[in-house]
């Protein structure tokens, strides 16, 4: 994976998309921010993400059903981050049912997210 990331944020709230964009740009990486499924799938296709960080509880879908639509909609291979409030092992096992390849609680620490990010 390049060290100069291209991080595709998907979230329903603001707040947490500007300040992860904010975050992840400052560190030198480039971030760019969907607020629903369908600008997620849109995004995926167009821009060439190499990493998605995915809210699960997002408005019409899912972030467990926009997973496998977000690696089929992508035009390169894409790690894919959930990054939720669901902290159960419940919820840990559906997020790798789904094809995401990391799991992160909010809020995470700068280390966890920029380690999940990189595998």
């Amino acid at each position: 994976m390049p060290d100069v990331l291209r991080i595709l944020l998907v979230d329903d709230n603001v707040d947490t998309l500007e300040s992860l964009q904010i975050l992840l740009e400052a560190l030198g990486h480039v971030a760019t921010i969907a607020r629903t499924p369908a600008e997620a799938l849109a995004q995926a296709a167009s821009w060439g993400a190499d990493v998605a960080v995915v809210d699960i509880g997002l408005p019409g879908m899912s972030g467990y059903e926009l997973a496998p639509a977000l690696r089929r909609a992508a035009a390169a291979p894409l790690r894919l981050v959930a990054f939720t409030g669901y902290a159960t092992d419940e919820d840990v096992a559906r997020a790798r049912a789904a094809g995401f390849d990391a799991h992160l609680v909010k809020p995470v620490d700068v280390d966890r997210l920029l380690a999940a990010l990189v595998g």
